[in-house]
Order: C-alpha cells, then sequence, then structure tokens
C-alpha cells in the first residue's frame, strides 16, 4: 500500500501534492472538532445535573445560614456615683469658766470640779487645771476607746496568766477572772467598771489591739481628737501609777461626758451590779459591784440622782472620783474630784457638791 502511495505522489506535480495536503489537513480538523462536539454532547446532561445541584445547594445554605443580624446593643445606662454618707464628726464639752466659783471649806479634796453637761459651765472649780494622776478613773476611757471597736458583746476571749499576772503583781483591784477561763466581752468592760478590775481592763485591751501598748496608740489618739489639754497622756489602761500617766480634772469631765453620750459606755457606767458569764471556773458567775454608785445612793444629793460613775486611788493622788448626775427633767452635771483622804470622804465631797451647787 505505501508502494502504491508513493507512486500516487511521484505521478503528482508540486500544485496538486499541496492541495492533497490541504485537504487531508482540513478533514483532519474536521475530524477532531465531531469528536469535540460528541464528547460535549455525551458531557452535557452530567453537567445539567451538576448545575442544578449546585443551586439547589445554595439555596439551602441560605436558609439554613440566615444572614447574621447583628444584636442590637442597648446603650449603657448612666452610672451615677452617690456621695458618701459621712458620719458627722463628734461634739465634745467646751468648758465655760465665765461663771466659776470655788466650793466652800466642806469640800476637803485637794481638787473639785462640777460642770453643767448641757452646755460646759463650770459651777464650781478647785485646781481643775492642774495635772494630776488619774487612777482608776482612767479605766472611763478605756471603755470609751474600746467601745469604738467592739460590734458584738458576746465575743469572747480565752482569759490568760499574763492578763491576771498584771494585775497581781502590781497588786491592782481585779475582777477576779481565772486563767484558761472564757470571757466574753460584756463581762471584761464590767468588769473593768464595776469592780475596777484592771485584770479585765487589760484583757479589754488584748482583745482590742493585740497589747496593752498597741491599745494605749488607739488611747491616746482619741483624747488627741477630743480636745483635752496638751499634757494629757495616758500609759496604761488601768490607771496604775506612772509619773508620765496624767491629765487634769477637766480633761476627765469631758471623758465622762463623752462616756455617759455613749449608749454602751453609759450602759456600764450606770450599772449597779453585774454578774459574769457561768464558765466551768465560775458555775454562778462572778458578782460585780459599783461601790461608789451603791454608797452614794442613799447620800443627800438634793435634787440629783447620780447615775454613772468610776472611782479610784493610788497613793500619789490620794481617793479620787468621777460621777454624772441628773435631776428629774434629766438635766446633767459632771462631778470631778482629786486627793480626798479617805473613799467615803470623797463620796461625801460628791454628794455635798450635788447638793449645794448643782440642780
Amino acid at each position: 500500500m505505501n508502494e502504491l502511495y508513493q507512486e500516487q505522489l511521484d505521478t503528482m506535480t508540486p500544485e496538486q501534492r499541496m492541495a492533497r495536503r490541504v485537504a487531508r489537513t482540513k478533514a483532519r480538523r474536521e475530524r477532531q472538532r465531531r469528536r469535540r462536539l460528541q464528547t460535549l454532547l455525551r458531557l452535557s446532561p452530567i453537567v445539567a445535573v451538576l448545575l442544578i445541584l449546585a443551586v439547589v445547594l445554595i439555596v439551602r445554605g441560605k436558609a439554613y445560614h440566615p444572614a447574621k443580624v447583628e444584636p442590637t446593643v442597648a446603650p449603657e445606662p448612666e452610672i451615677t456615683v452617690d456621695e458618701p454618707v459621712v458620719a458627722p464628726s463628734p461634739t465634745y464639752l467646751t468648758l465655760d469658766y465665765a461663771a466659776a466659783t470655788p466650793p466652800g471649806d466642806a469640800i476637803t479634796s485637794t481638787y473639785a470640779l462640777l460642770v453643767d453637761a448641757a452646755d460646759g459651765r463650770v459651777l464650781i472649780d478647785r485646781s481643775s487645771d492642774v495635772l494630776i494622776n488619774p487612777a482608776s478613773m482612767t479605766k472611763v476611757m478605756t471603755i470609751l476607746t474600746a467601745a469604738d471597736y467592739i460590734d458584738n458583746l458576746s465575743d469572747t476571749i480565752v482569759f490568760t496568766k499574763e492578763m491576771s499576772d498584771y494585775a497581781y503583781i502590781d497588786e491592782l483591784s481585779i475582777a477576779g477572772f481565772m486563767p484558761g477561763e472564757r470571757v466574753t466581752v460584756a463581762d471584761l468592760l464590767y468588769g473593768t467598771i464595776l469592780p475596777s478590775g484592771a485584770d479585765a481592763a487589760m484583757g479589754l485591751a488584748v482583745y482590742v489591739a493585740g497589747s496593752e501598748e498597741d491599745f494605749m496608740v488607739l488611747v491616746n489618739d482619741k483624747m488627741a481628737q477630743m480636745g483635752l489639754s496638751p499634757q494629757a497622756h495616758f500609759t496604761n489602761c488601768s490607771g496604775k501609777y506612772d509619773e508620765n500617766h496624767r491629765c487634769t480634772l477637766a480633761d476627765l469631765a469631758i471623758i465622762m461626758d463623752t462616756a455617759m453620750r455613749n449608749d454602751l459606755c453609759r450602759q456600764v457606767l450606770s450599772a449597779h451590779t453585774y454578774t459574769t458569764s457561768l464558765t466551768s471556773a465560775h458555775p454562778e458567775g462572778l458578782l460585780l459591784s459599783n461601790w461608789f454608785l451603791r454608797r452614794i445612793e442613799d447620800k443627800d444629793t438634793g435634787a440629783i440622782t447620780v447615775t454613772g460613775g468610776k472611782t479610784g486611788y493610788v497613793h500619789e493622788a490620794g481617793s479620787c472620783a468621777v460621777s454624772y448626775g441628773e435631776d428629774a427633767s434629766g438635766h446633767g452635771y459632771i462631778c470631778v474630784t482629786g486627793d480626798a483622804q479617805s473613799a467615803w470622804l470623797c463620796i461625801y465631797d460628791h454628794a455635798a457638791l450635788y447638793h449645794d451647787y448643782a440642780g
């Protein structure tokens, strides 16, 4: 066949050969075009199905995944800050000596002061600006300071040997709590005032501040706030003698007035008796008494009823006391005396000052 094809080519002119090649090329291209068309026709149904599926998927996708709508965010409310409620600063008694007069000779105490608690007028004055050792009158300031830090009178501490020894070593007055005894805060307050217990005062100091030293920082800070004399300074919570432990009768009047305007302190200072909590050491409790109130209640104090008081004694200061009395209308008076020759003479001086100059 190849030989025949070659013979045909040999007999053709160059023009014929060219025409033959062109014809054959056209024929080959036509065959290729037909094959492509046939292939396309065979694939058309498949392409159509794929397009339909694509459209269906797109539509369903929009149905399952709707266009995201951004949530509406409400504007933040305007925040208003209330002004803090500031408790009013406490006011303290200011003494007015304009009308002060000395007491008569019947008053035997070296120092004496009688003040109208309503307005601070000094009615009687005998050396009330002299620095003295306040002895156990100190304990009024002790409970007044402690009251700022007490919110649960039923709270307890375990009384320690150190608290007990504090009173016994220096031969100070005691309430009588025992080491290991669980004592309430109320017991400590009443034990500090009624029997003038140095052991209770120490327990109160430790309860409030952890130590007597730290407690005295609180005491002296409060004394400074109260506007006492610049030289007023306490070194201990019980009033035991220390040459740097000092204040004036005028200072003590301010302290007593402040304490009697404090509900807790007033309740303690006004109690004639109190029985401590029942413990294994004291199954019936300890019966505590304020002997100053019990001894003055049957004395002639005129129109005045003595409703609160605290005595004191150290050798260097003699017998002393600070008390609070009221007339029938509730008008108050504060009496402070120092350096009487005995506890009874101190009480008689208070009775006489109320009787003769108050009301």
